[in-house]
């Protein structure tokens, strides 16, 4: 960790201490300039911008279909809800309708992304606090989901999967006996975790009480998802604003009304749960028919169509990196990701390039309410709170 430590004056008792930027415990090159009294935190300036990604200034230079492989990057551990995002903006601009299918598949893959974002999130956070164990359990489910992402689209993480007018390919056979064994055997993964973390006394004193916020609070600083539910307010966006037909779908909202960290933690391990219940829900009605809408010139027709994969090869080349044109207008998608709502804002000038396309990022607003949870608390509770807001600062400085 850097070390400045200078008087401030007027208090000659107080120090500055700059944090960071580095990634671990900070979740990312994030950096803190926190003004100490002894060791409590008075005064905390969060200070972004370390990454330099310019995301948002590259989707103008690049055709909509070409934006895609972008969106994975942004918050890199939910790139699936990246594309969903993108390219739910993309149809709403295009005024395009997708097939069942395509929509089924879409909300099963986006909650198995929420379930390892959340994963990733949970053994980051507890061997923040000292818990060494939840990490390496949390990665090796994790694993097999990152398994399923490759069998589906052959990546990973950058899957870049999910693309306009439906998905990229048809999954291969034996994907949905995969995706079965997995959720059959995960609820009882969750048991593990809380059996080691929920009722631990050491557990308890580094979250219950520490970094509290109320729901008003919550509101006003702009925070959203898990953050905000964990502050007892009943906001969802698959809920208050569905989309991709999440309201075919039966789950429930968790919230929790103390507002701290033990309680975003909760909060978070009751998602994992419903969203196990979705991909189920999601696996027994899974309709037959395309995964791509009917529309030429704008998506990339069924192979079969094609009379040679020669033709085939410059019919998706031409979409790819010639575009097509959508109509003059502006529009606005939003998403709950795994962070909270992430919302994209298009505007279309005619050209086969976005005029301009702003991401409204979960991370970012969420980031605005952490001098309120860690100013009056001891340094060391600082990073227990960065970690339960689960920012990522990719889609923070994009």
């Amino acid at each position: 960790m850097p070390l400045t430590l200078e008087t401030v004056p007027g208090h000659e008792e107080r120090v500055v201490l700059s944090m960071g930027p580095q990634h671990p415990s900070t979740h990312g090159v994030l950096r803190l300039v926190l003004e100490l009294e002894g060791e409590t935190v008075v005064r905390a300036i969060y200070d972004i911008g370390f990454l330099h990604t310019g995301f948002e200034k590259s989707f103008e230079r690049l055709t909509y279909s070409q934006d895609i492989t972008l969106t994975d990057r942004m918050d890199y551990l939910a790139p699936l809800s990246n594309n969903l995002g993108f390219c739910l903006a993309t149809e709403k601009l295009l005024d395009l309708e997708i097939p069942p299918k395509a929509q089924f598949i879409r909300v099963l893959l986006t909650e198995l992304t929420r379930i390892q974002s959340h994963l990733v999130w949970l053994g980051t956070h507890a061997i923040d606090i000292g818990a060494m164990s939840v990490f390496l359990y949390c990665f090796r489910e994790r694993e097999d989901i990152l398994r399923i992402f490759e069998m589906v689209s052959g990546q990973r993480m950058m899957t870049s999967y999910f693309r306009i007018g439906g998905l990229a390919l048809e999954p291969p056979l034996g994907w949905t006996e995969r995706v079965e064994k997995f959720i059959k055997k995960f609820p009882a993964k969750i048991d593990e975790y809380e059996g080691l973390l929920t009722r631990n006394p050491i557990w308890m004193v580094r979250t219950q009480g520490v970094g509290a916020i109320s729901g008003a609070d919550a509101v006003a600083y702009g925070v959203s998802g898990p953050s905000l539910r964990g502050s007892g307010v009943k906001w969802d966006i698959r809920k208050a604003q569905p989309y991709s037909s999440y309201d075919k779908f039966n789950f429930d909202i968790p919230t929790r009304p103390e507002g701290d960290v033990y309680a975003r933690y909760l909060v978070r391990l009751a998602e994992m749960r419903e969203s196990v219940k979705i991909v189920r829900q999601a696996l027994d009605g899974l309709p037959e028919g395309p995964i791509k809408a009917n529309a030429p010139h704008i998506v990339m027709p069924e192979r079969e169509s094609m009379k040679t994969s020669i033709e085939a090869l410059i019919y998706h080349f031409k979409i790819v990196t010639e575009g097509f044109h959508p109509p003059i207008g502006e529009v606005y998608q939003s998403i709950e990701s795994p962070r909270g709502e992430l919302g994209v804002y298009m505007v279309s000038d005619g050209s086969p390039r976005p005029f301009r396309c702003h991401v409204r990022a979960p991370s970012f607003a969420n980031l605005q309410a952490l001098p309120k949870l860690i100013e009056g608390r001891l340094i060391a509770d600082v990073v227990a709170c960065i970690g339960s807001i689960d920012v990522v600062l990719g889609e923070i400085d994009r």
